[in-house]
């Protein structure tokens, strides 16, 4: 029998590229996204289920939990990818901004999460892959948002990690860096006020450099591969590096002590102290 996967935010990239590798391995799929009627691609795919879900509406949640369930029979395994980044400069970012960040990345899939438990304890099995980034383990300037988030996912998947274990429900993070769609586009929110003149070198220093970091990222295809990886693989394993980038970055800043890494980070980006 074919297992099933519920995967969130499928319109585009990562998202997309997982549902898709999912299916190229026999299983079952539930693509959601917030405007399925626009969805021309999965819907032909036999064992796709492509459903309405909104992170920020649980409505939507617990209706796309019932589809799929009604649909397959159960859900095995639950892939949090949903998201956008916010960037910029603190003192020039709305509050509606902060609020959508969070409440898309860390209150949206702990709500997904929540829908999933009841179904996952009573079959004593399960997996939940929560996508994180390199930026769940280090900060970039003008990331207070962006990071701030990503280092809550972190937490409270680890957290889960223990908390789930006893029920036999696995819960993994899978940390990409660079990825290679329009992340900067369509997923990024970038908040910027041109008139406070003190913040404008930094901006300019981050935004050049950033062109150089996601250049060398990974194509959407090979990090799908790593979600797929992390979600059936049976042991322990929490952390899952995705991509040559990654890897590389990561295993520096485990390597390397604040007091030379900071610095480094500060010279990356061009920029000094007052």
């Amino acid at each position: 029998m074919s297992q099933t996967v519920l995967i969130t935010g499928t319109s585009s990239g990562l998202g997309r590229a997982t549902a898709r590798h999912f299916h190229q391995r026999g299983w079952n799929v539930v693509a959601t996204m917030r405007n399925p009627e626009a969805e021309t691609e999965l819907t032909r795919l036999p064992g796709v289920l492509v459903t309405r879900l909104d992170v920020q509406d649980t409505a939507s949640i617990t209706a796309a939990v019932a589809a799929a369930t009604e649909t397959f029979g159960r859900v095995d395994a639950l892939v949090n990818n949903a998201g956008f980044g916010a960037y910029g400069p603190l003192e020039s970012t709305p509050q509606e901004v902060i609020q959508r960040q969070f409440g898309v990345n860390v209150l949206g899939p702990l709500a997904t999460i929540q829908a999933l438990l009841p179904q996952f304890r009573a079959h004593g099995d399960g997996v939940v892959v929560n996508v994180s980034s390199i930026g769940g383990r280090i900060a970039f300037p003008l990331g207070t948002l962006y990071h701030g988030m990503k280092f809550a996912l972190e937490g409270l998947s680890e957290s889960l990690y223990y908390e789930l274990a006893a029920l036999g429900v696995r819960v993994k993070i899978v940390e990409p860096g660079g990825i290679q769609t329009d992340f900067g586009g369509r997923s990024l929110s970038f908040s910027n006020d041109p008139e406070i003149a003190d913040y404008q070198p930094i901006v300019k220093n981050v935004m050049d450099a950033f062109g150089t970091l996601m250049a060398g990222g990974s194509r959407p295809e090979r990090i799908a591969e790593a979600v797929f990886a992390a979600a059936t693989d049976p042991s322990d394993r929490l952390r899952y590096a995705a991509g040559p980038d990654a890897e590389q970055i990561l295993a520096q800043r485990e390597s390397t002590p604040d007091a030379q890494f900071l610095p480094a980070i500060r010279s990356q980006f061009g920029l000094s102290r007052a």
